[in-house]
C-alpha cells in the first residue's frame, strides 16, 4: 500500500485551479455530552494545545476531563445554540459564502481544525477540483502555537501525503492588518451609535499560559498591539479600555490580567457600565456568547456594575467581508 495518497483521475494540465480556504477551531456536531465528547477528545490530544507528555496527559484526559466536562461543556452549548447549528459553524459558512462571492472564478472552502467540516476530507475534495494552488487563512489575527499553528500543522500534514502536492500559501498572522483594524473600528462605532457606550471597553482575548509566552510564543504581544491599534482608531486613552484574556483551565499561571478576575474588579474601581468586545474572534462562539455574554454579564453585575454591553464578533458584517476579501487579494497576487 502506499504511503501517498490516490491522485484524482486528473492530467497535469487540469491541477491548476487556485483554491482559499479558511479555517476555524472546530465545533461539536450538536450540544449534546456524546457529540462534545469526541469533539474535546481530539482538541485536547493535540499537543499544540496541551504541551504535556501523553504519558501524563491522557489518563488525566480520559479519566477525569472526559468524564465530567462533555457535560458541563454540552449545557454551555445549548444555551448558545442556533436553529441551523452552532454559532461559530453558522457564521464561518456564513463568512465562507459572502467571501466566495467577492471571487467567483476562485474556489472558496472552509474546514475546521477540530470536527466537520475535516481538513483531511476539503483538501481531497479539493483535490478532486483540480486545486493545485491553495491560499489558507487561519481565522486567528494573532498567532498562536495552540491555535494558528495547530490549524497549519493539519494542512502540513495532509500535504506530506500528495504525491503531486498543492502550492501553498498561508496568512500566519494578521494582526497588524489596517482593514481589519478599520473593520472592528467601524463595528464598533456602530454599535455605539446605536447603544451608547460605556464607562470603559474591554477587549478580551482568549487567553495561553504564560509557561507558552515565556517559551517564545508571540501570542500576547501581538494581541496588545492589536488592542493598542484599535484603541488609536477609536481615538481611545489608555484609561478608557482595558486588554484582558479569557478561557483559562487548570492549575497553571496563564497570561494576564484575567477577564473574569477584571469583571470583579472592576465595578470596586469605579467601572459601572462595561463593553467588552473579543477582537481574537472572529465569529462568536461558546466562549464569546456563553462565558462573556451570558457569564461575564452575571458576574458583573453580582460585583456591583450597572450596565454590561456585549459587542458580537465581526461575524458576516460587510465591513469584515470586504476586509477579508482585500486581505486574500494580496495574498493571491501571482496567482490570479
Amino acid at each position: 500500500m502506499s504511503y501517498f495518497l490516490p491522485e484524482p483521475p486528473l492530467s497535469y494540465n487540469q491541477q491548476n485551479r487556485t483554491a482559499v480556504l479558511l479555517l476555524n477551531l472546530g465545533t461539536p456536531d450538536a450540544p449534546t455530552a456524546e457529540a462534545v465528547k469526541p469533539y474535546l477528545r481530539d482538541f485536547l490530544s493535540d499537543h499544540r494545545v496541551v504541551e504535556l507528555p501523553k504519558w501524563l496527559w491522557q489518563p488525566v484526559l480520559r479519566g477525569l476531563v472526559l468524564t465530567l466536562r462533555p457535560k458541563k461543556s454540552a449545557h454551555g452549548y445549548e444555551k448558545v445554540w442556533f436553529d441551523e447549528g452552532s454559532p461559530l459553524a453558522v457564521y464561518t459558512e456564513r463568512q465562507t459564502a459572502a467571501l466566495s462571492a467577492k471571487f467567483p472564478e476562485i474556489i472558496v472552502r472552509h474546514a475546521m481544525t477540530y470536527g466537520n467540516p475535516g481538513i483531511a476530507d476539503v483538501l481531497s475534495d479539493l483535490k478532486a477540483q483540480g486545486v493545485g494552488r491553495l491560499l489558507v487563512v487561519p481565522l486567528y489575527p494573532q498567532y498562536a502555537a495552540s491555535s494558528t499553528g495547530a490549524a497549519l500543522d493539519k494542512i502540513f500534514a495532509q500535504l506530506l501525503k500528495q504525491r503531486n502536492q498543492m502550492g501553498l500559501r498561508t496568512i500566519a498572522r494578521f494582526y497588524d492588518d489596517a482593514g481589519y483594524i478599520g473593520a472592528m473600528k467601524q463595528h464598533i462605532e456602530a454599535y455605539w451609535a446605536q447603544h451608547g457606550r460605556g464607562d470603559k471597553l474591554m477587549l478580551s482575548f482568549h487567553g495561553i499560559p504564560q509557561k507558552s509566552s515565556d517559551d517564545g510564543d508571540p501570542y500576547p504581544e501581538e494581541c496588545r498591539h492589536t488592542a493598542k491599534l484599535l484603541a488609536d482608531a477609536l481615538g481611545l486613552s489608555e484609561s478608557e479600555y482595558v486588554v484582558s484574556f479569557q478561557s483559562q483551565f487548570g492549575k497553571a499561571k496563564w497570561v494576564g490580567p484575567s477577564t473574569q478576575a477584571l469583571f470583579d474588579e472592576l465595578p470596586k474601581k469605579g467601572v459601572e457600565k462595561l463593553d467588552v468586545f473579543c477582537p481574537g474572534f472572529m465569529a462568536d462562539c461558546l466562549e464569546t456568547m456563553e462565558e462573556i455574554a451570558l457569564a461575564g454579564r452575571e458576574q458583573f453585575h453580582e460585583a456591583g456594575g450597572t450596565q454590561f454591553h456585549y459587542i458580537p464578533c465581526l461575524n458576516d458584517s460587510p465591513v469584515w467581508v470586504e476586509a477579508l476579501a482585500d486581505l486574500v487579494k494580496r495574498n493571491l497576487q501571482g496567482w490570479d
